[in-house]
């Protein structure tokens, strides 16, 4: 089975500053509640090290990422891959009239072990809420 998420996030920021957080792989990692640590080798690629709260997996998991397409300031695309699960990424910035931003979020998660697309199909609305908070901290909004 195959989770898919698209949520919209709406700021009063300009586009070219909220690319500055989104296009931050250590942020966007460190957004994500089950993600506990992250090596950045800064040539777009990285390693999540994830704890899934899921009774099989009794190891934290490694997800190297790596941004596949970017158009700055408006588009990035990652995708991850693990022994557990695939994940692809995608943030999409719009200019409002208003001078802000909105930011078209879509993940689809591909479990490769028992238990994974369940806890993400429960929780990764919940981690894009994560994603918002940590962007509104970011820019110094109220969260």
């Amino acid at each position: 089975m195959t989770v898919r998420v698209e949520q919209t996030i709406r700021v009063s920021a300009p586009p070219e500053r909220v690319w500055e957080f989104i296009a931050d792989p250590e942020k966007r990692a460190r957004s994500i509640s089950v993600v506990t640590d992250w090596e950045d080798r800064g040539d777009g690629t990285s390693t999540w090290f994830l704890r899934l709260p899921i009774p099989v997996i009794n190891r934290t998991v490694t997800v190297d990422t790596e941004d596949v397409e970017r158009r700055p300031p408006e588009y990035v695309r990652f995708v991850g891959k693990s022994k557990v699960m695939r994940v692809q990424g995608e943030h999409e910035l719009e200019a409002t009239e208003d001078g802000g931003t909105a930011l078209h979020n879509r993940f689809v998660v591909d479990g490769r072990f028992p238990g994974v697309e369940r806890f993400f199909k429960r929780n990764l609305g919940d981690e894009i809420d994560n994603l918002e908070t940590a962007l509104r901290e970011d820019l110094g909004m109220e969260v």
